[in-house]
């Protein structure tokens, strides 16, 4: 597929190595900015076991 969209891309060796590092910067962007503050609510990542874990260890010693 990374092979297939750089042969598709203009111009000589250079600009496409530039034109790929500006693409998957965009791409990066736009998973920043948009993506994963729409998945962010689904992933619960606020969960966290270890605290719980270690509270309740001294808490039953």
């Amino acid at each position: 597929m990374y092979g297939w969209l750089f042969r598709r891309l203009p111009g000589p060796l250079w600009a496409r190595i530039l034109l790929t590092v500006l693409l998957v910067a965009m791409l990066i962007v736009a998973l920043f900015a948009w993506v994963f503050p729409a998945i962010a609510p689904h992933v619960p990542v606020d969960d966290s076991l270890v605290g719980a874990a270690l509270s309740r260890s001294s808490s039953g010693a």
